[in-house]
């Protein structure tokens, strides 16, 4: 979809396009309607971001993530991302390892570990990175899974807007 036909929808046609952009977060699509006209990917991109803007939105925002490999109801977009790296095939090693990570990760930090999937080549890499995040103080972990959020997200505008 082009940008200028995604600057001229209704507000409801524009939550079905971009409600999904971030994960169980249509209410981030539905404020950034009101900043229309975008002039770039990345003015929609940025506007999107700025929406979120309290600690407990952000929370709220990051909560709404699944875990990896979990198992649980994914939406589309997950369940294509995660099955790039085959979080949907682990070995039974590999899954008794990712379950000790996001138990971990979520007894630490009260949220689940987000990791951008299309920045890394394998699973190994998520996992290492998952265990070298469980080493960040709260603070710092919750600007990083806000980071990896605005790159899924950037991810999955440029493929509504570019295909």
């Amino acid at each position: 979809m082009a940008l200028e036909k995604l600057n001229a929808l209704g507000k409801s046609d524009f939550m079905a396009r971009l409600g999904g952009v971030f994960e169980r977060s249509p209410w981030i699509a539905e404020r950034a309607w009101h900043q229309r006209p975008f002039r770039s990917i990345e003015d929609l991109h940025r506007a999107m971001l700025d929406t979120v803007a309290s600690r407990e939105e952000k929370l709220k925002l990051v909560r709404a993530h699944p875990e990896l490999a979990c198992g649980e109801d994914l939406t589309v977009d997950s369940t294509s991302e995660q099955a790039r790296l085959g979080f949907n095939r682990l070995s039974k090693v590999e899954l008794e390892e990712m379950n000790r990570l996001n138990r971990s990760y979520r007894e630490k930090f009260g949220f689940p570990c987000i990791v951008a999937l299309r920045l890394h080549a394998d699973r190994v890499s998520v996992m290492a990175e998952m265990a070298r995040r469980l080493q960040n103080p709260a603070q710092a972990e919750l600007g990083a899974a806000l980071e990896q959020i605005g790159h899924i997200a950037r991810a999955r505008l440029e493929k509504i807007l570019n295909g």
